[in-house]
């Protein structure tokens, strides 16, 4: 049976579904727009039917288009997780890693873990795709990654479908300034109670580390509604510096802070009787193509203590 389809078309069909976009599809691929413009026509007309909406300046795919490139990326991905496994084959242990992580992980933890892992597989190369937990799973279930490591939360309907292992427990600290009169005084923890007198600098509210830590401090019981928050900032970062200088209090996951706990920038106060912690957790795809890079790396991921 002859296809009527060829690979190039489907890349074609992908990058103008993914860019929403002829001219931009054409960029991304190193074709000229007529070009591609042929070859999608060409498509629908051995296929014999709408790919994709012509009727309206907005671009959409027919429902025959949205139900074609789901198998058109499942025909992709197929094809080059077989090229992967030539290449393991006639490489060795040479090979390449698509490595996702949720925001914080890929910000402060990512680059910890693969320093230590390239001193003993400097051959590996590595791609890192830093997203939100959510895009992060479905990137995997799509086996456009081929291993996650996330702290945030897993839809439930992601959860059926991937392996999920416990990796650490991140915990979440207090920060305040060194100047702060409860550092001064020397004070061992803070009671739940006078959490509500701090000034408190967070990210903004419409970030998803924010929203995660809030939840995670709602779970432990702590009225966020009744914090006092002088200041929201667009980064982690900026809040450490805050903190830093005096400004305020800051609740941070552990993960982030390892350097200003080393230069000793700013104090950790614990809470009594209340110790808060959140999962972090290795996803994997029990359907994808396990090549030898990825062995390697879940090997020595699986020993890692921090």
């Amino acid at each position: 049976m002859t296809l009527p389809f060829t690979l190039q078309q489907l890349r074609i069909l992908k990058a103008v579904a993914s860019e929403e976009n002829f001219t931009r599809a054409a960029e991304i691929l190193y074709i000229s727009q007529p070009t591609l413009s042929k070859q999608i026509k060409l498509l629908e007309s051995r296929l014999g039917i709408l790919l994709i909406n012509r009727q309206s300046k907005n671009f959409s795919l027919t429902e025959a288009g949205k139900i074609f490139l789901q198998y058109s990326e499942r025909i992709l991905t197929l094809c080059e997780e077989s090229c992967r496994s030539l290449n393991d084959f006639k490489n060795g242990d040479r090979g390449n890693l698509i490595i996702g992580a949720s925001q914080t992980i890929g910000t402060y933890l990512i680059p910890r873990i693969l320093s230590l892992f390239a001193q003993n597989y400097p051959q590996i190369s590595f791609k890192i795709q830093v997203e939100s937990t959510n895009k992060i799973a479905k990137s995997l279930l799509n086996r456009q990654i081929d291993i996650a490591i996330v702290g945030g939360y897993i839809p439930e309907e992601l959860k059926n479908n991937l392996q999920i292992e416990d990796f650490v427990e991140d915990y979440l600290y207090l920060i305040l300034p060194k100047s702060h009169p409860f550092i001064l005084c020397k004070k061992n923890f803070i009671k739940k109670t006078e959490l509500y007198s701090l000034n408190f600098i967070s990210l903004k509210s419409t970030s998803t580390i924010q929203k995660f830590i809030n939840t995670i401090l709602v779970q432990n019981h702590i009225q966020i509604k009744n914090f006092n928050v002088i200041m929201e900032l667009n980064s982690i970062e900026a809040v450490k510096t805050a903190v830093s200088l005096g400004i305020g209090a800051a609740f941070v996951s552990s993960s982030t802070i390892e350097k200003e706990v080393q230069l000793k920038t700013v104090s950790i106060l614990k809470i009594k009787n209340m110790k808060i912690t959140r999962p972090i957790s290795i996803l994997t795809n029990p359907q994808s193509y396990r090549s030898k890079a990825f062995q390697f790396f879940y090997r020595e991921l699986s020993q890692l203590k921090f």
